[in-house]
């Protein structure tokens, strides 16, 4: 091998590896090759892992079909380099028996070539093809030496690069699921609650603006912030999920924040928090009503300036997040009794969207058991179960005070009840018993009672506020909690 060709063997990998693309590479590969044996033309094939042959993915001075003629015939020159594992290099290959019934060889009048395998852990991956009609000088043993070791450093960055561009599509496709899944059509609801809350996420999908959703739990406020992040220009970005209840402050603030090394005991190492991972996406804050003051501080910082501590150090870290916290509690009640801040509710609060509970949105039960059921199915492999008329007359009935959560665990469960029956049955069905009344429909004397009461309680029992919240008069009110016979309800009723 030549002095210049060591020098260049010695740059070249470092020259292919610093790409990733396939199809750059493999153009780039094909540049190096032909001008190292002053090529007129010449191909790179690859194998096909599904098929197992060979396919044209980079041509020069050569067409496509051209190049077909020269690999097809069985005795040509790539498919001998294919099953042998050798190099070939070739002069006047006319007079050479082998391929003197090559009609690609003779027509074409060449006068050399040169045929390089592309091997990978002991198996040709691919072939490169070069050959001239005028010139053949740099066609020698010398040549094919460089290009043989060339071709071992680019069967490692094909290989490389293969192996990103399968990151890549797995990548991609796992986003595509992830847009699916959380696309609207995931969030079933015709009732009018539920498509008020479509409405409001179609106006913030593609602004910044901090979102609080309230609702009772398993009302699906994290599905809904995740079809709010997947379905707007933050969707190639993270989305990072934290439940705020029942932690204690010290690891909450460890986990959102991160900590320094030797910042505590059993910091032995530097963390990242979760808002430094969600970096550029969305961050869902679950049950936000329970951090403590000193997190809400940190938090509040984060949404004024963009940036917070790690615990235990001193330098500023700024972070972009799109932040959409929830509660299954009233904040603005929180607020007045002093738990939560009033500053960071009102960064919170910039849009309140509220997740209608299962009882109020009855006409969904219908759409969400038929839901549930198709995704059962598909998980298993099975078809569909269909569900007697009672079994469904008791679905719509309850209560469900574990909303659409409740409903689906209720179903699974039924599916499996039901055993090998194609019909769900009423006695499949597991519904708490304490409910039983729950079943029954209620009368919309009953229905007004239960909203009257709720607001009685929700202001403590002021009735002259109640009155302006329900929009009746005070006297209205009093006559009903008379028929009631309701003389007291909250702290400090007052007339």
């Amino acid at each position: 091998m030549e002095p210049e060709q060591e020098q260049a063997l010695r740059e070249i990998p470092k020259v292919i590896n610093s790409i990733i693309e396939k199809q750059p590479l493999l153009e780039k590969v094909m540049d190096i090759a032909t001008e190292a044996i002053g090529a007129e033309r010449g191909f790179l094939l690859l194998r096909d892992e599904d098929t197992g042959s060979l396919k044209i993915k980079v041509a020069r001075n050569i067409s496509h079909n051209q190049a077909d003629l020269i690999r097809q015939p069985s005795s040509s020159v790539v498919n001998q380099v294919y099953q042998s594992n050798l190099p070939q290099l070739l002069y006047i290959p006319e007079a050479d028996p082998r391929f003197q019934k090559a009609p690609s060889i003779v027509v074409q009048k060449l006068v050399a070539i040169a045929c390089i395998p592309l091997i990978l852990k002991g198996q040709t991956i691919g072939i490169i093809y070069l050959d001239s009609t005028l010139d053949r000088r740099k066609f020698n043993d010398s040549t094919i030496e460089f290009l043989q070791n060339f071709a071992d450093h680019a069967a490692i960055a094909i290989e490389n690069a293969s192996m990103v561009e399968e990151l890549r599509f797995r990548q991609e496709q796992l986003q595509s699921e992830l847009e699916q899944t959380y696309a609207f059509s995931e969030i079933i609801g015709s009732s009018p609650s539920m498509q008020a809350v479509f409405k409001v996420m179609r106006k913030i999908l593609n602004s910044d603006i901090t979102v609080l959703l309230e609702g009772e739990s398993g009302t699906g406020k994290e599905l809904v912030a995740r079809a709010i992040h997947y379905n707007s220009h933050r969707k190639d970005k993270p989305f990072v999920a934290q439940f705020c209840g029942n932690l204690s402050e010290h690891l909450l603030e460890s986990e959102l924040f991160g900590h320094k090394k030797g910042s505590f005991t059993g910091a032995i190492s530097d963390k990242r928090g979760l808002f430094e991972i969600a970096d550029g996406g969305t961050f869902f804050l679950d049950e936000i009503a329970d951090i403590s003051p000193v997190i809400q501080a940190k938090l509040l910082r984060v949404l004024q300036e963009g940036s917070f501590r790690r615990v235990g150090d001193t330098e500023d870290r700024s972070v972009d997040v799109r932040i959409i916290s929830a509660t299954n509690k009233n904040l603005r009640a929180e607020v007045k009794k002093g738990n939560f801040r009033e500053d960071l509710f009102y960064r919170l609060n910039v849009i309140t969207m509220t997740m209608p509970p299962l009882r109020q949105r009855r006409s969904d039960i219908t759409l969400l058991v038929h839901h549930f059921l198709h995704k059962i199915a598909e998980k298993s492999g099975q078809k569909p179960k269909r569900i007697a008329p009672d079994a469904m007359k008791a679905l719509t009935y309850y209560n469900w005070p574990g909303n659409v959560r409740e409903l689906e665990n209720t179903i699974e469960r039924a599916v499996v009840m039901a055993s090998s029956s194609p019909v769900i049955s009423l006695a499949d069905l597991i519904i708490p018993e304490a409910e039983g009344e729950s079943l029954k429909p209620r009368t919309l004397k009953e229905m007004e009672r239960e909203i009257v009461l709720k607001i009685l309680q929700e202001c403590e029992g002021n009735k002259t506020k109640t009155a302006e919240v329900l929009g009746v008069s005070l006297r209205w009110l009093h006559y009903k909690l008379n028929e009631w016979q309701v003389a007291k309800v909250g702290r400090t009723p007052q007339a």
